[in-house]
């Protein structure tokens, strides 16, 4: 038996608790826990400072992070059926309101990515990278086994429309990484070796075009390249918060870089993480992610159904990608990107929509055996 469970029980929970990758469900939870300590240890501050209540970030992610684990739980139980639905919906939702937020929506540090619920403020550029990668895993399928349904036309047209409406907010973060889960997509579906050396020369014109073409990109890198600009504020003070924390770091509560960066408990949350607990932490986080990744790969590796390969891989793509360039922008091995830490910066979307993400991977890395739905 295990958590009360007998291998016996047939009940739904039962049938979970058996088939799903209870390591990956632990590493996902000690990641939200950790993000849960940093941010009571980097938020505060932050609201102090911009006239909200002391402990204004801290509630709101609270609510948040159990949110995000119902989330987890209930899209874990899904079929390969209920998640491929499910990812339908969630895509034609965020699409629509991602077109809200560029007529509706507010413009806030030059971009217009948030719709106004109420108080609170919804993302839905975030819910569209977990649903494309299982949408257009479902297209390149459906293109490989013959069914005469041209997927990766399919695929690939989706993928332009969302990233000219992700260019038009604009966030060419965003857009890279739908990119790369296009990309990787449509490689382990069979992208002929010519065509994968074309699209990387695609994407390296894009890369070059956004810097020509907006502002805030050329200012990025120019600041990258030349770091005695002076325009690296943030990343300087998240260098130093590094410095001064060294192994161990200066203790829960100890740090000062939060004190004085604007984006303290989310974009650059890594550094409140060196400060206090020490890179000997920032270490074990990073394994935590590294852990996420390979286990997934391990598992799915060992499926023969290709939709769930494709939509894994798509999956743990973003996830491994996203927490790359947000722990390479705070160590300035990159021109900065704002994008949360997966789970453990502030942020509601983000954790609702990685949740949603991580759930997925959970459904179809669950043991089925004779393969069924």
């Amino acid at each position: 038996m295990s958590a009360g469970f007998p291998r016996t029980d047939t009940s739904l929970i039962g049938r979970w608790w058996w088939t799903v990758d209870r390591w990956t469900l632990a590493a996902l939870f000690t990641l939200a826990a950790c993000g849960a300590v940093l941010t009571l240890a980097a938020s505060p501050a932050v609201a102090e400072r911009v006239g909200l209540d002391t402990f204004h970030f801290v509630i709101r992610q609270f609510l948040y992070l159990p949110l995000a684990v119902v989330v987890i739980f209930a899209v874990s139980l899904l079929s390969l059926r209920g998640v491929r639905r499910a990812a339908v919906i969630c895509l034609g939702g965020a699409v629509l309101g991602m077109v809200l937020a560029l007529l509706f929506g507010p413009e806030i540090k030059g971009a217009t990515r948030w719709i106004q619920l109420g108080g609170l403020s919804l993302q839905p550029s975030e819910f569209v990278k977990p649903a494309f990668a299982v949408v257009a895993a479902w297209m390149f399928t459906e293109w490989r086994a013959g069914s005469g349904i041209p997927g990766h036309a399919i695929a690939t047209a989706l993928f332009l429309f969302v990233a000219a409406l992700l260019l038009l907010q604009p966030d060419i973060g965003m857009t890279l990484v739908v990119g790369a889960i296009w990309g990787v997509e449509f490689f382990l579906a069979g992208l002929p070796l010519v065509f994968v050396f074309a699209v990387g020369l695609v994407f390296l014109g894009g890369v070059v075009g956004a810097y020509f073409t907006f502002d805030h990109v050329h200012a990025r890198v120019d600041a990258f390249l030349n770091p005695a600009s002076g325009e690296n504020y943030q990343v300087e003070r998240a260098l130093e918060a590094f410095r001064n924390g060294g192994l161990l770091g200066t203790g829960p509560g100890e740090g000062q870089v939060k004190e004085v960066l604007p984006d303290a408990h989310s974009d650059f949350i890594f550094a409140v993480a060196g400060e206090e607990f020490g890179v000997i932490a920032c270490l074990l986080l990073v394994a935590l992610f590294a852990f996420v990744v390979l286990r997934g790969f391990s598992r799915v590796l060992k499926d023969d159904n290709l939709f769930v390969l494709l939509a894994v891989a798509g999956l743990l793509v973003q996830f491994g990608l996203q927490a790359m360039i947000n722990m390479a922008s705070t160590l300035r091995l990159m021109p900065p990107k704002g994008m949360t830490l997966p789970f453990v910066s502030y942020g509601g979307s983000s954790t609702i929509a990685l949740a949603f993400a991580m759930g997925i991977v959970l459904a179809l890395t669950r043991e089925r055996p004779g393969g069924a739905e």
